[in-house]
């Protein structure tokens, strides 16, 4: 089992509230450790956000259980009607993802059946709050992310295993049943890899260089992603097309092959320049050899169109989306290649990659 930093910045908000709870001598640290856990969030600006949301949830609920203690008092009845209207005011406002801290506000105060309610009201409000601020702080201080190095060494564990069964399905050595769960499999890492990339998109920037040096990044970002996604969606059509393919004639078999494997070591090759480990160059022989087979399998498959002999233009017609991804493949990727000559012939210093080498615990 892996140690993430989301399990330690967890422990360690809910050590921060406690502490700070019992430095200030608050009744009750534990509400304190509660909403922690609630405010921790996996961005710094998510947590600014969440922050910002639950400190109006904690309002909330507090009014609401003031108001209900004062008018109707405390049974359980009442704690219980008084969540239910906190819950429709947090849904109506459209803060439905504080709705847990705003009844644990509620809760928190309502239980309380001394003297001073007022200042045992007060109390639990702040405890609250200092559990949000903590989670927020550790957030911003401990262990931020570090999204460009995830993001690309996700998008390249991904890619080179789509990568991979391309190579051997073009070979006709991989194992269908295998390949369909693999593909199911790589479909759900993209659907995660589109929404790490929503989380390093949202994270903001304060200074107006950082900004633009940011949306240059993303710009790379995206088209990294587009074009293993366009990968993915080659292999799928490998796969599905593959007995189709196989009665094709063995020149036309070789052709697809030989693209293949050109286009996905240029694949791998712009993965490697984006992070300077390949030297850019504004055409590399690589790309010559991809756009020349594309070339030739465009005009070879072209050439089995036959509307006269109809099952081979069954076939053709089959195939027509299989050849479509392959070049659009290649178009993505060899676009990728040009965003990043272009990148790295006019970027400034504040627009260097900040990519580490892949830790293992990642």
């Amino acid at each position: 089992m892996k140690l993430g930093a989301r399990i330690l910045k967890t422990g360690i908000a809910i050590t921060l509230a406690l502490y700070a709870s019992m430095l200030f001598d608050l009744p009750s640290p534990v509400f304190a450790g509660i909403s922690a856990v609630f405010a921790l969030q996996p961005s710094v600006y998510r947590s600014y956000l969440t922050a910002l949301e639950q400190f109006q949830a904690n309002i909330i609920g507090a009014v609401f259980a003031i108001v209900f203690v004062l008018a109707f008092g405390n049974n359980p009845f009442i704690i219980g009607l008084a969540a239910v209207l906190t819950i429709i005011v947090t849904l109506k406002l459209r803060l439905e993802n504080t709705i847990s801290i705003a009844i644990v506000t509620v809760i928190a105060i309502m239980e309380y059946q001394g003297a001073n309610f007022f200042d045992f009201a007060l109390l639990r409000f702040v405890t609250i709050m200092i559990g949000i601020f903590s989670a927020f702080i550790v957030n911003l201080v401990f262990m931020p992310p570090r999204y460009e190095t995830k993001l690309y060494h996700k998008i390249v564990n991904n890619t080179e295993e789509i990568l991979k069964w391309i190579r051997m399905n073009s070979r006709q050595a991989s194992d269908f049943v295998s390949l369909k769960s693999d593909i199911n499999r790589m479909k759900d890492k993209m659907i995660k890899l589109n929404h790490f990339y929503l989380l390093y998109k949202e994270e903001r920037s304060y200074f107006k260089k950082d900004k633009y040096s940011k949306a240059r990044k993303l710009v790379l970002f995206r088209q990294m992603l587009v074009t293993t996604n366009r990968s993915l969606d080659t292999l799928k059509l490998l796969h599905r097309l593959e007995n189709e393919l196989h009665h094709m004639p063995e020149a036309f078999q070789h052709l697809i092959k030989t693209e293949l494997d050109c286009l996905v070591n240029y694949h791998e090759q712009v993965l490697l320049k984006f992070i300077g480990k390949v030297k850019p160059q504004p055409v590399s022989e690589i790309l010559d050899e991809v756009c020349a087979g594309r070339q030739a399998l465009l005009r070879s498959f072209m050439g089995y169109q036959n509307p006269d002999d109809e099952d081979q233009y069954k076939l053709w017609l089959h195939l027509f989306p299989l050849i479509s991804s392959i070049i659009d493949y290649s178009e993505k990727a060899e676009h990728l290649d040009r965003l990043i000559d272009s990148f790295y012939a006019y970027h400034k210093p504040e627009d260097e990659l900040d990519i580490e080498e892949q830790r293992e615990d990642e």
